[in-house]
């Protein structure tokens, strides 16, 4: 399932990079700051549309969880 502790680390680092910006001062650690899949912490294959990466991606549009999204060969 979901590595909690990546995505919660994920979660603070955008909050604080945000913040930074908001403030108008440059982050520090601007490489941190990375995409996650919400549903299992995967940092690669990351979709930003739907925000899960490319398996959960095709694991939810299979089982038509995803609205308005539908296989090309059907």
């Amino acid at each position: 399932m979901a590595r909690q502790s990546k995505i919660a680390k994920a979660n603070r680092l955008k909050k604080k990079f945000l913040q930074a910006i908001k403030d108008g001062r440059k982050p520090k650690y601007a490489t941190k700051v990375f995409n996650i899949c919400s549903v299992c912490g995967r940092t690669r294959g990351y979709l930003w549309a739907f925000d899960i990466c490319r398996i959960c991606f095709r694991e939810k549009a299979n089982a038509w969880e995803l609205p308005g999204v539908r296989k090309s060969s059907w």
